[in-house]
């Protein structure tokens, strides 16, 4: 059984309907291939705290390589994404951006 909205967007499953031991997988969409270089990049930013590590971490030249795959991927896609991906992309680097430029001024001032 699936509780759906209104739109003929994908369906999410009822509450109890994973089979036992399974978590639910959201739908593939673009945002799944850009969310793990993101929140990775959050993460050697050191502004999420690492679940494996004890406190955050920082490493500014990952963050900066991380970042860079992002535009790489920006690159590469121009004229092939849907307005909202674009948005969604856009925005994921303008935020890194900053928070990279304020890490680095903080670190070199």
């Amino acid at each position: 059984m699936t509780e759906s909205d209104d739109s003929n967007g994908p369906k999410k499953p009822a509450a109890g309907d994973e089979p036992a031991g399974q978590e639910f997988l959201p739908p593939l969409d673009f945002s799944s291939v850009i969310l793990p270089f993101y929140t990775q990049a959050l993460l050697k930013l050191g502004l999420l705290s690492d679940p494996d590590e004890a406190g955050k971490t920082m490493n500014l030249n990952l963050a900066r390589r991380l970042i860079d795959i992002l535009d790489l991927i920006k690159d590469r896609t121009k004229g092939n994404l849907k307005p909202d991906e674009e948005d969604f992309l856009t925005s994921c680097l303008q935020q890194l951006r900053v928070h990279y430029l304020e890490k680095a001024k903080i670190i070199s001032g």
